[in-house]
């Protein structure tokens, strides 16, 4: 697993499951899982992740960050 690429096929992290954790952990790193090139899910920090939970889900976070940044 070469952690300094951002996207990782979910084959190559679920088998280097304790690298992924100690880069997002340690390094405070955001790392993609990818499915034939296509980016299906992320693994954050946990911090991020509880922030995301207090306003409100998912939905709600990018809601709010579409606005802070400006995006469509």
């Amino acid at each position: 697993m070469d952690t300094e690429k951002e996207d990782q096929p979910i084959a190559e992290a679920r088998a280097n499951i304790s690298k992924l954790h100690n880069a997002v952990q340690l390094l405070r790193r955001v790392y993609f899982l990818t499915s034939r090139g296509t980016r299906e899910a992320a693994v954050v920090p946990v911090e991020l992740g509880e922030l995301v939970q207090q306003v409100g889900g998912p939905d709600a976070a990018v809601a709010i960050l579409k606005k802070h940044v400006g995006a469509p």
